[in-house]
């Protein structure tokens, strides 16, 4: 019985990758300083796994920017606006990679980023491969197989991971109509076979091959696409030990699908899916040679592991087709966890009690293999010995007195549905909003945060080592806050923000202040690229003990005569960026949250505050990823979010804020939430994502991103009036707001300012425009 993982973290315990990358692209560092750290990194991860006693350990997990990206470059998906980066002098491979993932602006070029989006119902994102009619590809990179040398040349054989053909292609998009791009998986398969090739010449064992897509509503051509692509791979390499996986969820009605092809193994997420296992056993379809992979230890989420649920799964499957056809595994890969529990030495609020519930990346390694051990029999004294420890820390942690609050449980059980809705309908509010506010057509505003410099970053990090007092920090907090205003003002924002500049996270910063949340020091994951968060852990019952935003927004407001939005984060995107409590359903958590948020919604509006945005990007992330299951899951999180938002008085306007999310399939539900504005991530997709607002006449007014906030480089004024003209075609010009596509917290703040000039610049052409138009 061998034990296995899907992918390992490739940060870094301390994000030495994230610190590689950004010193690179600011030029503070050369390529030879990012490879060699790269090289660390996964080497350090393949002899971590090697000496924790993993059988099955993964390469091609590691990657620069995003796994996606890295099959693009590998299969030559190269869109041709890229090809110019590498025929510039002193360019490499790796600069063209960076440049599809953030855009490039240097040397009289400037090329637009690929577009990103969420992977599945994670936080983590992916750069989303673009596909052409007739499109041909070819092995450009051999990055799989040049790890998985590197690792060979340390002794280690590891079973390099693949994104299997028919999900990177699900997960593209094409940039022309004329074609599905399945249509390409037979000019797309050879450059498969072509690196398998490669790798058999190494003598390859293993090898994972990851479907995720079946997790989804797959189509009978996309399943028969599967079958298609899995049956020439057999066909070429009869002999290579195959692992198809799946996570996330069941394969559900793919699974007769699943058990047809000629794999040796089939991953199981039994955490997301345990159900699926006794589908699977009893199914005459599954063949004597498959080997089952059972992800019983959570990649997905902190908590230790519950030995005894998971021994009562695995030995279920022992027992029908005998422990040498199992495999004990992670649910999916260890990506989306932190590192290291062992260097959360003195991580504040991270008490003892609550530390001995955790499991990181290392210590569900740990896990995997004690699981091996209890059902195989190795090592039996220690083994009994680590499973009656595991026994009592799982009931200390089900009777902790931290966890349970009677108070937040009965005003849970008080909401009614009066509290989850305004008291107008948004035509009324509309008009007292307008006489209220009084702003100009197509108002700017940004989403929230302004750049955090290195230096605003030392204050937090002074504050909290005690270097600075309370009166000291605050006092920096305030320059920096005025200066914001200042230039808001200068370059004539309509609606301001303060900026942020106490804050750390979105998330964290709410999750310090509420009851119920505990924090780490390192226990950082991977969103995107170089981007790293460090998501709250939710224990126990929430709730908001004092006001968390007032003190900053109230401050910022009396600076100025502008209106200043006050910005907090919404109830599911707490919970979806959290690592949340297993002990409870999810839905209950969130209207805890919802309370909280509601208490500070109205706290700000009794402040003087008219304008409040609740943030919630990660509605459309929560969503299940089969369709069957969404009415449950967009009752509760619309209705916390109503929660949150509808306490106010008609003139206070509410406004949200969305990103990287596909909205046609739940365009009713964000009506439903009824904000008075709704901003969303518009720019990498070209205002495509408006085109869902306009098939359903949205009847709330829209702020569609003008410009990339997560690529460095500075749109023109022409580029973002082309963008709004696009936008003009197809929502009513009163409703339009301008904005970027997010907040600008990781920008720098040179190109901050002349992007805002920009967009403001924009904005008054629009105007200009309009009343010429109505003046003739």
């Amino acid at each position: 019985m061998k034990t296995n993982v899907l992918g390992y973290p490739r940060i870094g315990s301390r994000r030495e990758l994230k610190k590689a990358c950004e010193n690179y692209w600011s030029g503070k560092s050369s390529l030879s300083e990012l490879v060699n750290t790269g090289k660390a990194i996964r080497q350090h991860n393949w002899k971590l796994q090697k000496d924790a006693g993993i059988d099955l350990i993964p390469s091609n997990d590691f990657s620069f920017y995003d796994q996606v990206l890295d099959m693009s470059l590998t299969v030559g998906a190269i869109p041709q606006r890229y090809y110019e980066v590498i025929r510039q002098e002193g360019n490499t491979d790796l600069d063209l990679y960076f440049a599809m993932a953030r855009g490039y602006q240097k040397n009289g070029l400037d090329i637009t980023a690929m577009e990103m989006t969420k992977w599945f119902d994670t936080n983590y994102h992916y750069i989303v491969p673009e596909f052409h009619a007739n499109q041909q590809f070819k092995l450009f990179s051999t990055k799989i197989i040049d790890e998985f040398y590197e690792a060979k040349q340390l002794g280690i054989i590891t079973k390099p991971v693949l994104l299997g053909p028919v999900s990177y292609l699900l997960l593209g998009k094409e940039k022309e109509a004329g074609f599905h791009r399945l249509d390409l998986l037979k000019n797309l398969l050879p450059v498969y076979l072509d690196i398998l090739e490669k790798l058999k010449a190494y003598q390859v064992d293993w090898v994972q091959f990851d479907e995720p897509c079946f997790a989804l509503n797959l189509s009978p051509e996309e399943q028969q696409a599967i079958k298609y692509a899995y049956t020439e791979i057999k066909k070429r390499f009869p002999y290579l030990k195959t692992i198809l996986t799946n996570y996330f969820d069941c394969y559900g009605e793919n699974l007769k699908t699943a058990l047809s092809l000629p794999v040796n193994a089939l991953h199981l997420d039994l955490v997301r899916c345990p159900s699926q296992l006794d589908d699977i056993l009893e199914s005459n379809l599954l063949k004597q040679h498959v080997q089952l992979s059972l992800g019983v230890v959570d990649g997905r989420n902190i908590w230790k592991n519950d030995f005894q649920q998971s021994l009562a799964l695995i030995k279920k499957a022992a027992a029908k087709i005998g422990t040498a056809n199992l495999m004990i595994a992670s649910s999916c890969s260890l990506l989306h966890v932190p590192c290291d529990l062992d260097l959360e030495i003195n991580a504040e609020g991270l008490l003892p009690e609550i530390k001995q519930w955790l499991a990181f990346a290392k210590q569900k390694l740990a896990e995997i293999v004690t699981l091996q051990e209890l059902v195989s029999g190795k090592d039996s004294p220690r083994s009994a010995e680590k499973l009656q420890e595991n026994i009592a820390a799982i009931h200390r942690r089900q009777t902790s007195a931290l966890i349970h609050d009677s108070a937040v449980k009965q005003r849970v059980k008080a909401i009614t549905e009066q509290d989850t809705a305004r008291k107008n309908e948004f035509t009324v509010r509309r008009q007292a909003q307008r006489k209220s506010l009084n702003l100009p057509l197509f108002p700017t505003t940004t989403i929230g945060s302004f750049p955090q410099t290195p230096e605003v970053r030392s204050w937090r990090a002074k504050f909290k080592k005690g270097e600075l007092s309370q009166s000291e920090y605050n006092q920096l907090i305030q320059r920096e806050t005025e200066a914001t205003i200042r230039f808001q003002e200068d370059i004539d924002l309509d609606v301001l923000v303060h900026g942020e500049f106490e804050r750390n996270d979105m998330v964290e910063y709410f999750g310090e202040q509420l009851a119920g949340f505990v924090f780490t020091q390192n226990g950082w994951v991977q969103s995107y690229g170089s981007r790293c968060v460090k998501p709250p852990i939710i224990y126990g019952d929430v709730y908001r003990p004092a006001s968390m935003t007032v003190q900053w927004t109230k401050f910022a407001q009396s600076l100025t005569n502008k209106w200043v939005k006050g910005m907090l984060t919404g109830p599911v995107t707490i919970l979806q960026w959290s690592f949340v409590r297993n002990d409870q359903p999810r839905s209950q958590t969130c209207t805890q949250i919802a309370l909280a948020i509601r208490d500070e919604v109205l706290d700000l509006e009794q402040a003087g505050i008219k304008i409040i945005q609740i943030d919630e990007p990660a509605i459309r992330e929560g969503l299940p990823l089969r369709q069957a299951d969404w009415p449950n899951y967009l009752q509760w999180a619309v209705q916390a979010f109503r929660l949150a938002a509808s306490g106010v008085q008609d003139t206070t306007q509410i406004h949200t804020h969305m990103c990287y999310s596909e909205f046609n399939d739940i365009i009713q539900n964000i009506a439903d939430m009824d904000a008075d504005v709704i901003t969303i991530e518009c720019s990498r997709s070209q205002m495509e994502l408006l085109d869902a607002f306009a098939d359903f006449q949205y009847p709330n007014e829209i702020g569609p991103g003008v410009y990339d906030i997560h690529s460095p480089r500075v749109p023109a004024q022409s580029e973002m009036v082309n963008l709004l003209e696009k936008a003009k075609k197809v929502i009513p010009a009163d409703q339009i707001w301008i904005n970027p596509d997010c907040g600008l917290k990781t920008r720098q703040w040179p190109e901050t300012k002349e992007a805002l000039t920009e967009m403001v610049a924009a904005a008054k052409f629009l105007r200009k425009t309009i009343n010429n138009t109505l003046t003739l």
